[in-house]
């Protein structure tokens, strides 16, 4: 199976981690995301997701004065852009997680979900079909 990196997003909202939840949400919702990557001093600090969200609000948190350094993931689990989508859905399974930040060798390069991963598995699961159809038709 072909690697992740055609399905990396490059354009990765990012965002102090002394703003608030409120400031992450609605980057989220203007860009139909569902997470934003936290840094300090320009440099990734966390990742700042729907579930995190979903857990300020049932906790009764003030979303507009909640820190993303209070609620974020800290523990970063990473991927590189030559990984297996097998080798990432076992980290997210693992890590119980539905995003991964990719990272070539020390830099942060992107980001990929679960919903990237499962639509580079239904293209190549395409392109084996159409491959096949061409071999049985000929």
């Amino acid at each position: 199976m072909a690697d992740i990196s055609p399905k990396v997003e490059r354009k990765v909202a990012l965002l102090d981690e002394n703003k608030t939840v409120l400031d992450a949400a609605t980057i989220m919702v203007e860009r139909i995301i569902g997470s934003v990557v936290a840094t300090h001093s320009s440099v990734v600090s966390g990742i700042f997701t729907e579930r995190d969200l979903m857990r300020v609000v049932a906790q009764n948190q003030n979303p507009a004065t909640t820190k993303l350094k209070d609620v974020m993931r800290t523990d970063i689990v990473r991927a590189s852009p030559h990984d297996s989508v097998e080798d990432c859905l076992s980290l997210m399974r693992a890590n119980r997680s539905r995003h991964l930040l990719v990272y070539d060798r020390d830099e942060f390069v992107g980001i990929v979900s679960l919903r990237d991963l499962a639509a580079l598995m239904l293209e190549e699961k395409e392109a084996l079909v159409e491959e096949l159809t061409k071999y049985i038709t000929s």
